[in-house]
């Protein structure tokens, strides 16, 4: 949780530039190529068949099962390899779509290097299906974008209400690649019921096949013409429109989300073995004046909660516990805000309470102890958890010694099933640094968990785009590391700090590197530092090596870094993660598919929209299901609505008033039959009972 003052960062931003000493060099030749770019001179398009039609959304039998199967081919880039499994943990995070290594099913995803960055629309059925992801491809949202159309999507501009949202300009696309505009109508294609979506993954840019420099996509909306070909992250509409054709109700890596918004506050319960209660609140005196879910939004809306240090002695505790969770993983990340008013010696401790059939109440356990908590502004914090059974998360506020001008406040906690950063690189007064006239700064040093020292530096100068690069710098540990530096890939995360991380689109980058990888002079780029680096100092004086940079100058685009929650209370956070991946860089044996291996869906039809999954080796069909209908049966060949149970409902009550009297009727005619055996008195009182009922007369016995 380092950040660095403002006048350190600018400083060392300035020394680079006056230097020349190092060089960074680009992954991309500094081109921020989108995948149509990618693709231009290949002439590649997307493949599909004549009997499939060019549609937005395939219908069912294109569909795969929830869990795809996949082989990562010797011919990708290693860097490529870690990006791909990058994506799949976006999809588990945000939908119930996961993917497995090939094991004999009779279907799966080959993903290749071929040329350019392509796939197959939907599941073809032909056993191995080839998805490409190539030169300059191996970028998170290219991939998610690949493998969205192997799921069954088509590019947003394909939609039949198309022309609604944007106009084509025809003689400012390339000759030849007009076919790549094409629409298509709402009998070939389906949006299932989603609005147009300016920010979908899935969407052309503005300047897609353009002929000259003047953009071939205008948005009927201005305010969007920048916005259209985002490679960032799912909107929430593609999540909508992915989650609802494949019928997803939940995703498999997130567990809980909460921004306080709620009197309930997302189930969380108070202690009784503690001191005070945590409060929940709009604001505090002395601060903060807002929740962090809000800021920059709405002036004194939001919630949070709120630990008063001064209202206990030293030691004095407030303990806060989520709900009960259910673990699958055995792994988790826990991430959330915390603003210090109080002490700089009060502390916020993390437990959690695991559950085992032993022990009903719950094993505590202590996690972590977060001190020297920064006084005056929300921080990010991350945690990483290793449960495996039932639990909850304890958040004990602890006061600590010393006055307390307030106490601790807590907002916009989430907790997942995936691996937390290893650093977080918080910058504040970022606004300020934009508008300087050298806008540049390194990170502080961090350490990756093989112990290479390395540093991030940005770039903000262009007035376009933002430089990110990755250094190596030497460090306590290189006497024992191995050099050139192998195969650790190193991934820079913008973090977008929308409240609920389901609905963030952060923007990512990742490389890797190469032992091999040569400078101009023939050096290896990743050697030791101290060897082929250039002479930097930190702010202390501390005299140290730095290596070349290695990164992209077109990171994000100035306009977006503007957009979302990039800038949250003038504070932007860049994660770190760095992998040992040489793993791999080596194949696995690959089993071969026999004529046994059976495809258990291609033997149902799943009806009306329903998605065909396994469960316990056998084949069912999953329904689909709305507010008021939904679909029924194996095949989910029933309809059934809140119409049908109403009208169900009140024919059962008419028939059976009906049926008890008649046999109302039966039996009163029964007893006089008994008792008055003429038979003109039967009849008579048989109609005068019929009659007296019809016209709701008073009838006595």
């Amino acid at each position: 949780m380092d950040s660095w003052s403002l006048p350190w960062s600018l400083f060392f931003g300035a020394l680079l530039v006056v230097s020349g000493l190092v060089r960074n060099l680009d992954i991309d030749g500094g081109v921020d190529q989108d995948i149509f770019d990618i693709n231009e001179g290949l002439w590649i398009f997307l493949l599909t068949s004549p009997a499939q039609g060019r549609n937005s959304i395939i219908g069912e039998r294109y569909r795969w099962p929830h869990t795809i199967p996949y082989v990562l081919e010797d011919s990708l880039d290693i860097n490529a390899k870690g990006v791909i499994l990058n994506a799949f943990e976006r999809y588990r995070l945000k939908t119930c779509i996961d993917f497995k290594p090939w094991a004999g099913e009779a279907n799966y995803i080959s993903v290749i290097k071929g040329s350019g960055c392509w796939s197959y629309v939907g599941n073809r059925h032909t056993g191995r299906q080839e998805l490409s992801i190539g030169d300059n491809c191996d970028r998170i949202a290219t991939v998610q974008h690949e493998f969205l159309h192997a799921l069954g999507f088509w590019h947003e501009q394909s939609r039949s209400d198309r022309d609604d949202y944007v106009t084509i300009v025809w003689d400012r696309i390339l000759s030849g690649r007009e076919h790549n505009f094409n629409i298509y109508d709402d009998q070939e294609s389906d949006s299932l019921n989603v609005p147009y979506d300016y920010t979908s993954v899935m969407h052309y840019s503005k300047t897609a096949f353009q002929n000259g420099t003047e953009p071939t996509i205008v948005t009927r909306i201005s305010d969007f013409e920048d916005v259209i070909g985002q490679r960032m992250d799912f909107s929430d509409y593609d999540l909508l429109k992915l989650n609802r054709l494949y019928n997803c109700t939940s995703s498999l890596s997130f567990m809980d989300s909460c921004d306080f918004e709620l009197e309930n506050v997302c189930g969380m319960i108070q202690s009784s073995g503690d001191s005070v209660d945590w409060q929940w609140v709009s604001q505090v005196p002395g601060g903060p004046e807002n929740d962090h879910s809000n800021m920059g939004q709405c002036q004194g809306s939001g919630f949070f909660m709120h630990f008063d240090s001064r209202s206990v002695n030293v030691g004095g505790t407030a303990v806060l516990e989520s709900r009960t969770l259910y673990p699958k993983r055995g792994f988790q990340c826990l991430e959330f805000y915390l603003y210090n008013t109080g002490s700089e010696n009060d502390q916020l401790n993390i437990y959690v309470r695991e559950y085992s059939d032993n022990d009903a109440h719950g094993k505590l356990t202590l996690v972590e102890e977060i001190k020297e908590i920064p006084i005056g502004s929300w921080q990010l914090y991350y945690v990483t958890l290793q449960v495996t059974n039932k639990f909850r998360v304890v958040f004990e506020g602890l006061r600590g010694a010393g006055a307390a001008a307030g106490g601790l406040s807590i907002d916009d906690i989430n907790l997942s099933e995936t691996r937390c950063p290893h650093h977080v690189w918080h910058i504040s007064n970022f606004t300020h640094i934009i508008d300087s006239p050298s806008a540049t700064l390194y990170s502080p040093p961090f350490y990756s968990p093989k112990g290479y020292a390395f540093q991030i530096y940005l770039d903000l100068r262009s007035l376009t785009n933002v430089g990110i690069y990755f250094h190596l710098i030497s460090g306590a540990n290189d006497d024992q590391l191995q050099w050139p530096c192998p195969w650790q890939q190193a991934t820079m995360t913008l973090l977008d700090q929308n409240p609920d991380i389901r609905q963030r689109m952060s923007n990512q980058r990742s490389i890797t590197t190469d032992p091999l990888m040569t400078s101009d002079n023939g050096n290896y780029f990743w050697d030791n530092p101290s060897k082929v680096g250039s002479v930097a100092f930190f702010p202390n004086g501390t005299q140290f090596s730095r290596g070349g940079g290695y990164g992209t100058s077109a990171f994000i685009t100035q306009q977006r870094m503007k957009s979302r929650d990039f800038i949250k209370g003038n504070d932007v956070y860049i994660l770190l993660t760095v992998e040992d991946i040489a793993h791999l860089s080596s194949s696995s044996p690959q089993p071969a598919p026999t004529s046994t291996v059976l495809d258990l869906c291609s033997r149902i039809t799943c009806e009306n929209g329903g998605i065909c999954v396994i469960q316990e080796n056998k084949a069912e069909c999953r329904c689909p299901s709305g507010e008021d209908w939904w679909y029924m049966g194996e095949r989910c060949e029933k309809r059934g609505s809140t119409q049908d149970t109403v009208v169900i409902a009140v024919s059962s009550t008419v028939a059976v008033f009906v049926l008890m009297l008649i046999v109302t009727l039966v039996s009163v005619y029964c007893v006089r039959r008994k008792y008055r055996k003429g038979p003109s008195s039967n009849t008579m009182f048989f109609l005068t009972l019929f009659f007296s009922h019809a016209g709701k007369t008073d009838f006595r016995l």
